[in-house]
């Protein structure tokens, strides 16, 4: 600690550098939060009922997928394998894939089992073919994560299956008035109150383990039947947070907690009826959850901003983005996006239309030097587009404007300057292939990518992004995000 400290004093005179020092020095502060696992753990398979198999463990990446991190392959029937997993890692989830064969002439075929890792050792006996048959595959008689969920999962499909044909019948039945549907609310209002109390218990019980962390996903809200179908969804928003325990860090290391707020978000959505109406309901949509996350873990917390700031990002919603600014500035609030959320408002403040554009200055395929205020072009505009043939969003968009763009009186109006910020081997092939879709359009290529002086001059943080120039004075006209944007600036 004192050598953070003394660090800590260094800085003080560092204004820039001081916020994300206060960050990390936080977590120092925060009760438990570090070392709260010291060692490794190791998952030992035992193998049997198939010729052979490759296994694969794969543990769930920052970005919500699951990744390989270890494998073995050639394994007979009736042997043993063993993996580490690095304490880093956990706890979480992973996924054993198998791929098998039954008999040496057999071709390979796959298989998944999910399984959890905390802070206990494990041993599998597991038959790939039947990986998720609990008769034929199964752990150590004291393991705790995978068995303890195993029985969760049992109860918890018995608890809801009445709730859920109450729910049923209240969504389809067509006489609402009807003294019927009124005691269908009632009964319907008692069991949930009494599966929400069995859910509350079952955290309790199973509190000091991983797998907790994916039961208050479980809890159901408050629904009002007799409500219009927006009273509904409103009522949803307004009670989609109860039961959720954000002081719980484990929270973030779930495959659930995405798909969770995408439901949230996708609430918002539904009263979504206009482009106007989404850019002011999904920023309040980041607001309400992000106040709710800040009273928990700074790094709940932080994960939340950094949610909403890929949706945001990704949608092209200024106002979304606007709303984190107080965010950024709060050393309790643990987000990896601090240093890109700040450009991003920069560049909202400076690269606005009216505003003369940054120089771009590049070499073409063919090494031809590319200067953008010596290029003279004939059209009236210059659309400079910043995109990577590997990213889908891109490649979507540019399916879209070519043929637009390519349309007599358009192909006169606008000349396109695609700058790829494809940077790997396989990318860059990629970008080769798709160019030559896209006859016309001048190509260039940065080497640095997102990293390169020419996005960052623009700001460029995710792509696609679209920057609409007077041809001749070389200002900025629009930034649109869409198609339908782009028209309107254009025409």
């Amino acid at each position: 600690m004192m050598n953070l400290l003394s660090i800590f004093v260094k800085k003080l005179f560092n204004p820039v550098e001081l916020l994300p020092f206060l960050a990390v020095l936080f977590i120092y502060l925060i009760p438990g939060t570090l070392f709260s696992q010291d060692q490794d753990i190791r998952l030992t398979l035992h193998l049997r009922g198939v010729y052979e198999s490759k296994v694969s463990l794969l543990a769930l990446s920052p970005a919500g997928l699951f990744k390989p991190i270890a494998e073995a392959g050639g394994l007979k029937n009736d042997t043993t394998t063993s993996f580490t997993i690095s304490i880093e890692k956990l706890p979480g989830e992973f996924v054993l894939r198998f791929d098998y064969k039954e008999t040496i002439e057999s071709a390979p075929y796959p298989s998944e089992k999910m399984i959890f890792i905390h802070d206990q050792n494990l041993e599998l006996w597991v038959n790939p073919k039947y990986c998720n048959n609990r008769d034929s595959s199964f752990f150590q008689a004291n393991e705790r994560e995978n068995s303890a969920y195993a029985k969760f999962s049992d109860e918890n499909s018995k608890q809801k299956e009445k709730l859920g044909v109450l729910q049923n019948f209240l969504m389809n039945y067509d006489d609402t008035g009807s003294p019927f549907y009124q005691q269908g609310i009632i009964e319907y209002e008692k069991r949930r109150e009494a599966y929400n109390r069995w859910l509350k218990n079952r955290i309790e019980t199973d509190k000091p383990l991983f797998i907790v962390n994916l039961y208050y996903f479980h809890h159901v809200p408050q629904i009002p039947w007799e409500g219009s179908e927006t009273e509904r969804v409103q009522n949803l928003i307004k009670h989609y947070f109860d039961g959720m325990d954000f002081n719980s860090y484990y929270l973030i290391k779930t495959s659930q907690i995405n798909k969770w707020m995408d439901g949230y978000v996708n609430l918002y959505g539904q009263l979504s009826t206009t482009v106007a109406l989404r850019d002011s309901l999904f920023p309040l949509a980041g607001i309400t959850a992000i106040e709710k996350a800040r009273k928990g873990d700074p790094r709940v917390y932080g994960w939340m901003v950094d949610y909403f700031y890929r949706g945001y990002e990704t949608n092209g919603i200024d106002a979304g983005i606007k709303i984190l600014e107080p965010y950024i500035n709060d050393v309790h609030c643990l987000t990896s996006k601090r240093q890109e959320i700040a450009r991003r408002l920069k560049g909202m403040e400076t690269l606005v239309p009216g505003s003369q554009a940054p120089e771009i200055v590049l070499k073409g395929p063919t090494g031809e030097l590319f200067e953008l205020y010596k290029f003279k072009p004939k059209a009236k505009y210059i659309l400079v587009l910043f995109w990577s043939a590997d990213c889908s969003h891109c490649v979507e968009l540019t399916d879209q404007l070519y043929p637009f763009l390519t349309r007599p009186g358009n192909l006169e109006k606008t000349e396109v300057v695609a700058i790829s910020l494809d940077e790997t081997e396989t990318e860059i092939e990629a970008w080769g292939r798709k160019i030559k879709e896209m006859k016309g359009w001048k190509h260039l290529c940065v080497k640095e990518g997102i990293r390169s002086k020419e996005a960052a001059d623009y700001f460029v943080l995710a792509t696609p992004v679209m920057v609409l120039l007077d041809a001749g004075s070389k200002k900025i006209i629009a930034i649109p995000n869409t198609l339908n944007e782009l028209k309107k600036a254009i025409e």
